[in-house]
C-alpha cells in the first residue's frame, strides 16, 4: 500500500451554496483550501479531484424518487415547496444543487476507492461529511450524504467491516439510518445531547437494528461539556470498540461546530482538543484498520477563526506533516481571510489550551454528567458486543 495520502478537492465544491446568510457559508471551504496551500501542504499530500457520483452510485443509499427531485429543483429551484426536504430554511434550493452535492459525494466515493484498491493509506475530503441527508430527503445542510455513499462504496467493492466515527457536534443521524441493520458497519457518534440540539436523535439507546444489535453506538453530552469531558468520552468508547470490531477501513467525521465559538452549538471545545481527536483517530487508523483511514469535514460555522484551521491540521494530520499548535498562521493567508471577508484572521494555530484527559480506566464519578452519558453508552452497547461495561 502506498503510504501517499490523498487530499480530494475541486474549485466547484464552492458552489455548495444556499445563499447568503446561510450558516453553511462556502467560504469556509475556501479558506481552509488557501490555508492547506500556505502550509505548502498541496506538495505533501497529492491533490486530486474526482467526477461527480452519478446515478447508480448516488442509489447505493438514496431512493431513486429523491435523486430525481433534486434534479428537478437543480433546474427549477422555484419548484422546491419543501418537498423532500429540499426548498427548506436549513436547505434552500439553489441552481445546481445536484451537481454541487454530487461533486460532493463523488470525491468521498473515489477516496473509498483509491484506500481500499491500495493507491492511499489516508484521504480528506474536508468538503465532505454531509452525515444528515436521508435516503429519501435533505436534511440539516445536507443533500447526499457522502459519509453513507463511500462507505456503502466500500461494501459493494467486497469490505466486510467499516467503522464510521463521527466527532461533529450533531448527530451522525443519516449514516446511522443507512447502516441501521447492516452488522458490517459500525457507527459511533460523540455529539451533544439531543434534548438540546438538532436532529433530536442519538439517544444512547438506539443500538442498531435486529439483525445489527451494537453496531450503532451514541454517546450523547450534555451541553457546556469541554475539553477534558469530550476527551475522556472519546477516549472511553472509541478505541475499545474499534479493538474490537477491527475494521478494514476507519471512516471518519470531524464537523468543527464543537468548537466553544461555533453560533450552533453549545459544547465548549477547542481547537487543541479537535487537533487531539484527529490524531487519535489516525493512530486508530493504524492500530486496528491497517492505516486505512477517509476523514471527512463536515459542519462549522464559525467560518475564519475555526474551520480552516481545524480541518488544516486534519489535512497535516493526514499527510504524516502534523503542524504544531503554537505555529504562526502564515500572512498571506491573513490577508487572504480578509480580502474574502473583511474580517482579522486567527493569529497561530492554536487556542493557548493544554489538553488532557483522565482515563476511564482510572475510575467514573457518579455525580459527573460527562460521566453519566459515557456510562449510559457503555451499558446499552456494550454487553451487546460481549465487552464489559
Amino acid at each position: 500500500m502506498s503510504g501517499r495520502g490523498l487530499l480530494m478537492w475541486d474549485e466547484a465544491v464552492t458552489k455548495y451554496d444556499f445563499g447568503p446568510g446561510h450558516p453553511m457559508d462556502p467560504v469556509r471551504l475556501a479558506l481552509t483550501m488557501g490555508l492547506v496551500r500556505a502550509f505548502g501542504l498541496d506538495g505533501v499530500l497529492e491533490v486530486r479531484a474526482a467526477r461527480a457520483a452519478g446515478d447508480s452510485t448516488l442509489r447505493l443509499v438514496h431512493r431513486e424518487d429523491y435523486v430525481d427531485a433534486v434534479k428537478e429543483v437543480s433546474a427549477d429551484p422555484g419548484v422546491a415547496d419543501g418537498s423532500y426536504g429540499l426548498g427548506t430554511m436549513d436547505d434552500p434550493a439553489f441552481p445546481g444543487i445536484h451537481e454541487a452535492s454530487a461533486l460532493i459525494a463523488g470525491q468521498s466515493v473515489a477516496a473509498a476507492e483509491a484506500i481500499w484498491r491500495g493507491e492511499a493509506e489516508h484521504a480528506v475530503n474536508f468538503a465532505g461529511g454531509l452525515h444528515h441527508a436521508m435516503p429519501g430527503g435533505a436534511a440539516g445542510f445536507c443533500v447526499y450524504n457522502d459519509p453513507a455513499l463511500a462507505i456503502a462504496r466500500l461494501l459493494e467493492l467486497g469490505a466486510e467491516r467499516v467503522a464510521y466515527v463521527d466527532v461533529d457536534v450533531h448527530h451522525g443521524d443519516g449514516v446511522q439510518a443507512a447502516f441501521w441493520d447492516d452488522p458490517r458497519v459500525l457507527t459511533v457518534s460523540l455529539h451533544e445531547h439531543p434534548r438540546t440540539l438538532f436532529p433530536q436523535t442519538g439517544w444512547p439507546e438506539e443500538t442498531g437494528g435486529p439483525a445489527a444489535e451494537g453496531s450503532a453506538v451514541n454517546v450523547a453530552l450534555p451541553a457546556g461539556t469541554g475539553d477534558e469531558g469530550w476527551l475522556r468520552a472519546f477516549h472511553a468508547t472509541v478505541p475499545e470498540l474499534l479493538a474490537d470490531f477491527r475494521p478494514q477501513v476507519l471512516v471518519t467525521q470531524h464537523g468543527a461546530d464543537t468548537h466553544v465559538e461555533d453560533p450552533l452549538a453549545h459544547l465548549a471545545v477547542s481547537l487543541d482538543a479537535q487537533r487531539a481527536v484527529q490524531e487519535a483517530c489516525h493512530d486508530l487508523a493504524h492500530a486496528y484498520a491497517d492505516g486505512r483511514w477517509l476523514a471527512l469535514g463536515g459542519g462549522g460555522y464559525a467560518v475564519v477563526d475555526v474551520v480552516p484551521r481545524s480541518w488544516t491540521h486534519l489535512v497535516a494530520i493526514a499527510g504524516h506533516r502534523p503542524i504544531e499548535p503554537e505555529t504562526a498562521v502564515p500572512a498571506s493567508w491573513r490577508e487572504e481571510v480578509f480580502a474574502r471577508t473583511r474580517q482579522l484572521a486567527p493569529g497561530r494555530m492554536t487556542d493557548g489550551r493544554t489538553v488532557s484527559w483522565r482515563d476511564w480506566e482510572a475510575g467514573y464519578d457518579p455525580a459527573d454528567r460527562t460521566d453519566q452519558a459515557v456510562l449510559a453508552t457503555r451499558r446499552a452497547v456494550f454487553p451487546l458486543r460481549g465487552l464489559l461495561t
